[in-house]
């Protein structure tokens, strides 16, 4: 059909139909678009790399059928020229999607699109290292970023002796970009193949006068200061202490009951409390609107770096960061002749003696075997700290079997 504006206007889609095509047999690849509900536009289709290509042109009532004509010649020219004209619109406005798409943008989606399924330890984590880290790149667009300025960043933290923060910080900014990447959001990564410098093993354990020390360092109120007694007294990991909840304890504040959704490993973990541990839970002012144990100023405590220097003044004690506190646990634990299996345990660890097939069929929980070494830690502490012999040992344990 040789299309006119009045031909165009007579047009109605055949009955049954959500849409047809009529063309133009004055210019080739030239025509309309009728809906069920009346709509007309023009469009052209062609054909490029033996693929049919369709590009809109706009309403007929927007556009006259002469501008359509002119419109649908030069993009049938640069067809017959090699040209791809719907790609090359396409990926123009892919482009100017990706321009617009800052960094901050994509890490705030990421965290309400994705996130939002996983560990809040993990998710808040990742979100704060980004965030941090990246801080002035992020009002530009994250398909601006290049490896170059990731591995700046990276080796920036690795200079700072955070080369743990750099790994960590490495792998968030990867499974964000290729989530993103997923999403068709962005095309590549700046973070793929990105070298990482190497994480120095630490091995750092408070010796008893540095407990001591700190312990003392850590009197008075404030939630800094409970939150490090936990967690020397528990050997739980700092995220989870910080978030612990009154509603996770036990009326006698004898147990603890970590939920899987904030337990690392995401599985539910107990955790019996010593004399120790439950005194200090007494000491906490149950604050009205929270229903956290230790909270901060807004939320979950989070002034770590500003509250641990303040420590390492007051103690005198250095070199060490609060995640050494668990190791300090575990190793005490050991030398009061808890065997390795009830450690495991008490540290939540899947790894070790609790991986693999022996993971799969040594279901025992060992609840009794952990109250009792946690006593016996929390009374080795409280003599530590008072200058005493060290407390009982629990040798039965260590020989059971």
């Amino acid at each position: 059909m040789k299309l006119t504006q009045r031909r165009i206007e007579a047009l109605e889609c055949q009955a049954n139909k959500k849409d047809m095509l009529v063309f133009d047999d004055e210019q080739r690849g030239l025509g309309v678009r009728v809906t069920a509900g009346g709509g007309k536009s023009f469009l052209v289709q062609y054909r490029h790399a033996g693929e049919k290509r369709r590009m809109p042109l706009g309403s007929c009532a927007a556009v006259s059928l002469a501008k359509a004509r002119l419109a649908a010649r030069q993009i049938v020219g640069a067809v017959a020229a090699g040209k791809d004209p719907a790609g090359e619109r396409k990926a123009a406005a892919l482009e100017a999607k990706r321009e617009a798409l800052t960094l901050a943008a994509l890490i705030e989606q990421w965290e309400a699109l994705h996130l939002a399924g996983k560990r809040p330890n993990y998710s808040a984590a990742a979100v704060s290292a980004l965030r941090r880290s990246f801080a002035k790149h992020l009002n530009a667009p994250a398909a601006c970023l290049d490896r170059a300025m990731v591995v700046r960043v990276l080796d920036g933290l690795a200079k700072d002796g955070k080369a743990a923060m750099a790994g960590a910080t490495a792998r968030y900014g990867s499974a964000l970009f290729g989530w993103a990447i997923r999403r068709g959001s962005l095309s590549d990564s700046p973070f793929e193949r990105v070298p990482i410098a190497a994480t120095v093993r630490r091995d750092r354990v408070l010796s008893d006068d540095e407990i001591r020390r700190a312990w003392k360092a850590t009197e008075g109120p404030g939630a800094f200061n409970a939150i490090v007694r936990a967690l020397l007294l528990t050997g739980q990991r700092r995220e989870e202490v910080s978030g612990l909840a009154w509603s996770e304890l036990d009326p006698g504040f004898s147990v603890w009951t970590l939920p899987a959704a904030r337990s690392k490993n995401g599985k539910q973990h107990v955790i019996p409390l010593s004399d120790e541990m439950q005194a200090l839970l007494r000491a906490q002012p149950r604050l009205s609107g929270t229903d956290l144990v230790f909270p901060g100023e807004r939320d979950v405590f989070s002034g770590w770096s500003k509250s641990k220097a303040r420590l390492d003044r007051r103690s005198g004690v250095s070199g060490w960061t609060l995640h050494d506190l668990r190791r300090t646990v575990a190793t005490g634990l050991q030398k009061l002749g808890v065997r390795l299996e009830v450690t495991e345990a008490v540290l939540n660890h899947v790894s070790g003696s609790r991986a693999g097939i022996v993971g799969v069929y040594q279901r025992h929980e060992w609840a009794d075997e952990k109250r009792s070494a946690l006593n016996a830690w929390g009374e080795h502490v409280e003599a530590i700290v008072e200058g005493r012999g060290a407390g009982r040992n629990i040798i039965a344990f260590a020989k059971g079997g």
